[in-house]
């Protein structure tokens, strides 16, 4: 999320056959920038979606197509400053994560300059994801609105389907380029340019905007003499970068191949990796909360003071949500789309697994405030994270078991509603999945309540404000 530079987001790409069951999986931490920025869970109906879009953020306006789909969505619970949809799935079981924010050199943004007016992150959820029957048409349609109207930031967009995962960059105010996650690779995104080497003669493995190689050419960008690096040509090496975003593509992937020797401030990390082993959704959660968990750079380890703080970490304190869009190829597809989701601080908080299929969303995920209300998902797991973290180590062990116990219970809950969901068919379907959705947030939510309780009586126990006749006796 791109509300000002450097705040945002890190990104988790798996292709089909690197996943454990052969499902594509693109997952992203929605990051802040500050600790607050209160999110809701929601199915848009097709009916709902306005037949124009006009951004509350700047003056970009788009007609938006007939026939749009039904979709999840998890938007801000305060639009007044735009709508942020982040992530979704629509009912042709195209996911959409939106966006990672990124970073342009400043020589070409000086040939071509961010767009006041364009579209930007805000937007991009709304007038892309309900319009779209794949993620390669979504990088179509997403690359066509860039070049016609331009964009105000840069940003990684995540698109994938049963068959295929697609990462869209966007660079300097009218370009782009998308590449292909191979089956049997994944990705992990910072907030940096993230694509290499791109093979203009292989259009099914990457999509580019219509004048990407003559930009280059003309104003003489590319500095190699046998490639074209998308990364190395537009984006950014600078020593932010060597802190801020670098080091998270090299613990996720020190933690996904460990047999790996990389250095976690080189400019040279891989985007595209292969793991030996399967990937799983425990593995991307583990990810996506990790905090240099082994290192000397872990906040909560034995490094020195400044290994401790050196770099940014995955998991933080500006976590708003975390989602999981998971398409499966061993369901059928009416229930092979699961939006896995939660809120707070990733390293605190458990994921519900959300058939994306549905109606309507719970009541304590979709009706969320600006002001602490214990009744709303999201501010039950800002508040944990806020009683947790000063007793970490205290603590952690019993957060750990409580996120263990609710992702048993979500994987068995996908089991028994796959075998259920089997029977049924059209809005009977439909309506099946939307009460399975509500019983398992519903037992997801009671397990939270119940460690918020033990959290509020251990806090209470540890206050420094207390006194012992006993010692001045």
């Amino acid at each position: 999320m791109s509300k000002t530079n450097q705040t945002s987001c890190t990104a988790v790409l798996v292709g089909k056959d690197a996943s454990f069951d052969g499902s594509t999986m693109i997952a992203r931490n929605e990051d802040a920038h500050g600790a607050i920025n209160p999110k809701r869970f929601t199915a848009v109906k097709a009916e709902d979606h306005p037949s124009k879009y006009v951004s509350k953020v700047n003056e970009f306006t788009i007609d938006l197509p007939d026939n749009p789909l039904r979709h999840t969505f998890t938007p801000s619970a305060d639009e007044s400053e735009g709508v942020w949809g982040e992530s979704g799935i629509n009912t042709s079981n195209v996911a959409m994560s939106a966006t990672e924010t990124e970073f342009t050199n400043p020589h070409v943004l000086g040939l071509d300059p961010l767009v006041k007016e364009g579209i930007g992150e805000e937007a991009m959820e709304s007038v892309v994801l309900p319009y779209i029957h794949s993620a390669r048409e979504g990088v179509e349609r997403l690359g066509k609105i860039i070049e016609k109207y331009g964009t105000f930031e840069s940003n990684g967009i995540a698109f994938s389907d049963a068959d295929e995962v697609w990462y869209f960059e966007t660079v300097g105010g009218h370009h782009w380029a998308a590449q292909r996650i191979p089956d049997d690779a994944y990705a992990i995104a910072p907030n940096q340019t993230g694509i290499q080497n791109i093979d203009f003669s292989k259009p099914d493995e990457f999509m580019w905007a219509t004048d990407l190689r003559e930009f280059a050419e003309k104003n003489h960008l590319n500095p190699s003499k046998t490639e074209f690096n998308f990364r190395n040509i537009f984006g950014t090496h600078t020593e932010a970068d060597r802190h801020y975003n670098t080091p998270r593509a090299w613990y996720g992937q020190k933690y996904l191949n460990p047999e790996m020797e990389q250095d976690p401030m080189s400019d040279e990390i891989p985007f595209i990796q292969r793991a030996d082993h399967k990937i799983s959704i425990e593995d991307i959660q583990y990810i996506l909360s990790s905090h240099y968990q082994g290192t000397p750079y872990d906040l909560f380890g034995n490094g020195t003071e400044e290994e401790k703080h050196r770099f940014r970490p995955i998991g933080i304190d500006r976590n708003q949500e975390f989602h999981i869009l998971q398409i499966r190829n061993d369901v059928p597809a009416e229930y092979a789309a699961i939006h896995w989701l939660t809120f707070g601080v990733n390293l605190y908080s458990a994921q519900v697994p959300f058939y994306a299929n549905v109606n309507d969303t719970p009541e304590n995920y979709k009706n969320t405030t600006n002001t602490v209300d214990l009744n709303s998902a999201y501010w039950l797991n800002k508040t944990i994270a806020a009683l947790a973290e000063p007793h970490y180590h205290q603590v952690i062990n019993e957060v750990n078991t409580f996120k263990d116990d609710a992702q048993s219970y979500a994987c068995g809950r996908v089991a028994a509603i796959d075998s259920l969901a089997a029977e049924l068919s059209g809005s009977d379907l439909i309506d099946f999945l939307t009460r399975q959705n509500e019983t398992t947030a519903a037992e997801v939510t009671k397990r939270t309540y119940a460690l918020f309780d033990s959290l509020v009586k251990h806090a209470n126990n540890h206050m420094q404000l207390t006194f012992d006749k006993g010692q001045n006796l």
